[in-house]
């Protein structure tokens, strides 16, 4: 049952990936960010990590995809520049089987660490301890950063943008 879970979140990952990638739409795109953030954190909750699997939805799929809705929504279409779609086509995709080899190469080669059917959590209350004794300033750094991008970006929307205040 794990394994057929796992297959049906995995084709759900890489239809919204390629779906993401391959549309037009900027609005669609954040949309099948969110289905294949969902889908990691459904992968998560396979692996018994419960609070990567929360943390997965509540910030990645909550957060970031607003503020990427948001800075789309401030931002005025007339500010992107047009450019031909087709040149980038070969460089991506030279890259996207370069690093689909190197990953299947690592996989591959460690297939064997992975195959353990002995799986168990991580305890909360270590894991509570560690992350505010020695992550706490990077996530609050992390989150000041995001918060001056959020208003630099109103503001810039709001004042009309640099070559209309020169």
């Amino acid at each position: 049952m794990t394994l057929a879970i796992f297959y049906v979140l995995a084709a759900v990952i890489l239809a919204s990936s390629v779906g993401m990638v391959t549309t037009g739409n900027v609005v669609h795109a954040a949309l099948l960010l969110l289905a294949a953030l969902g889908g990691v954190a459904g992968l998560f909750v396979l692996l018994f990590a419960d609070f990567l699997a929360l943390v997965q939805v509540l910030i990645y799929g909550g957060a970031i995809v607003i503020v990427i809705l948001f800075a789309l929504m401030l931002t005025r279409r007339g500010e992107f520049e047009l450019t031909s779609e087709h040149r980038r086509w070969p460089f991506a995709a030279v890259a996207s089987a370069g690093l689909f080899t190197v990953l299947t190469i690592a996989f591959v080669s460690d297939s064997s660490q992975f195959n353990s059917v002995d799986r168990s959590g991580v305890d909360i209350e270590t894991l509570a301890t560690v992350l505010f004794e020695k992550w706490a300033l990077p996530f609050e750094i992390a989150s000041l950063v995001l918060l001056v991008a959020l208003v630099g970006a109103i503001v810039i929307a709001r004042s009309g943008g640099p070559e209309e205040r020169s």
